[in-house]
């Protein structure tokens, strides 16, 4: 489609893939801003490499990718890329009579680095290898990150709007 090239079909990968480009960035922790930012960025590089989506995956998992790495760049090259705490106490979300949670608001309550693994080996589709290769961390670490981020989604989101016990599959 954009291979060729063209302000319409530019126009048309941005439509198809911008809310879940976003999405994916909020996700990993973006102000509204930022997202939309690195979005563009994102779609700029993925127009002009657009000869190099080689079709493995789907091409909007292709642009999330892209978006994610540029996020790590930016918050790298920022320099709000400090010593992400193990001890970060989550956010409590659910305050007394509260009757639902969505999955933002459960991303919300994991740590940063829990948040960002989880988001971009689920959500952009990293492998945990290239997760450890962009954040300059161990494996093993990166592991432990999504385990525990995920098992904490499940808890958070395993409590039904009726609490009648129905769970959400994270």
């Amino acid at each position: 489609m954009a291979a060729a090239g063209g302000r319409r079909e530019f126009g048309e990968l941005v439509r198809r893939h911008a809310a879940s480009v976003r999405g994916l960035l909020r996700r990993m922790g973006a102000d509204p801003a930022l997202a939309d930012d690195v979005a563009q960025d994102a779609f700029i590089q993925a127009f002009e490499r657009c000869a190099d989506f080689r079709g493995e995956g789907t091409f909007s998992a292709w642009v999330r990718r892209i978006a994610a790495r540029l996020y790590i760049k930016r918050r790298q090259k920022e320099a709000r890329w400090t010593e992400l705490s193990e001890a970060e106490e989550p956010v409590t979300l659910m305050p007394d009579g509260a009757r639902s949670l969505d999955l933002d608001d459960a991303l919300k309550g994991l740590s940063e680095i829990e948040r960002m693994c989880v988001s971009l080996c689920h959500g952009a589709g990293l492998t945990q290898a290239e997760i450890a290769d962009a954040l300059k961390l161990p494996l093993g670490t990166v592991k432990s990150h999504v385990k525990r981020g995920l098992d904490k989604l499940r808890a958070r989101l395993a409590v039904a709007p009726t609490g009648q016990g129905r769970r959400a599959h994270v």
